[in-house]
């Protein structure tokens, strides 16, 4: 039955963001490894980008038409690995052996063996420059796909971030978009801290970008955002998502602890109830 005042539509994106916290849960704490609130704060994001806006064909994945997204944030990519099996990329078993020896599904993003996923990423600030050399592949072959790149708010410290933030509009990429999961804290603590970055969206506009700011766990803004691309002819474009660290799980909500802490069993059974039940 769908909720008073929120679409079906919503309601999708919202169990697939559910679905995706509850994955990344069961991974991390199997793994005893980190960056749940990492993964937390984009889940929204994947589940409007998977669900609404790419296209993509999980039985297709390398058709030359498709669209390209990068996971600039390598490090969250347990949530990128639950979306891709909840669309049919891959069995989901293979969630199981996340980050064991020998196994697909490393602790940062890998494409090797891995459907769906473009390229290997981890190391922050590579991914933006990683797409704009898809983005400008695209404009010189008449291509008609679109590059996406989720950034984090802690690899905007990155140089290569800012020269690749150059390169983009000096090349017209408007086949480009940049998502910034602007959750406020980085790995040594909050981002206004360690290196503040405002006026951030202004820095974006500055550079020759076309840019909007949103409530990156709003699935209706979201989608409403990025329905139609590019916001203008010429220009690449990005949006500044204004996220919460660990969203979902009220204990996680913007502490820092759980950029590194995996869960153990009673923290998991508390998530899990939050979360609403099983895998």
């Amino acid at each position: 039955m769908t909720m008073p005042g929120v679409s079906l539509q919503c309601e999708q994106s919202a169990a697939l963001a559910k679905k995706i916290r509850r994955h990344a849960l069961h991974m991390i704490h199997r793994a005893k490894s980190s960056h749940l609130g990492s993964a937390y704060s984009m889940a929204d994001l994947l589940a409007v980008l998977y669900g609404k806006i790419l296209r993509i064909n999980p039985h297709k994945p390398d058709a030359a038409d498709r669209d390209r997204f990068v996971l600039s944030k390598g490090h969250a990519c347990a949530a990128l690995y639950a979306v891709l099996a909840e669309r049919g990329f891959f069995p989901k078993e293979w969630l199981q052996n996340f980050y064991q020896d020998g196994e697909r599904l490393a602790g940062h993003a890998t494409h090797v063996g891995v459907p769906g996923v473009e390229v290997s990423t981890g190391s922050l600030g590579h991914g933006l420059p990683l797409a704009c050399g898809m983005a400008l592949v695209g404009k010189r072959d008449r291509q008609a796909y679109r590059i996406f790149t989720l950034l984090s708010d802690g690899e905007c410290d990155e140089g290569s971030t800012w020269e690749a933030a150059l390169f983009a509009p000096h090349h017209g990429l408007d086949n480009l978009i940049a998502i910034i999961d602007y959750n406020h804290i980085q790995s040594l603590g909050p981002v206004k801290e360690v290196l503040d970055l405002e006026p951030f969206a202004a820095k974006w506009k500055a550079f020759g970008w076309a840019v909007r700011e949103i409530d990156g766990h709003d699935c209706a803004q979201i989608e409403s955002t990025l329905i139609n691309l590019p916001f203008e002819p010429g220009k690449p474009t990005c949006v500044v998502a204004h996220t919460v660290k660990g969203k979902g799980v009220s204990f996680m909500e913007n502490k820092l602890l759980w950029h590194y802490r995996s869960p153990d069993a009673e923290e998991m059974a508390l998530a899990l109830a939050e979360l609403g039940g099983g895998e």
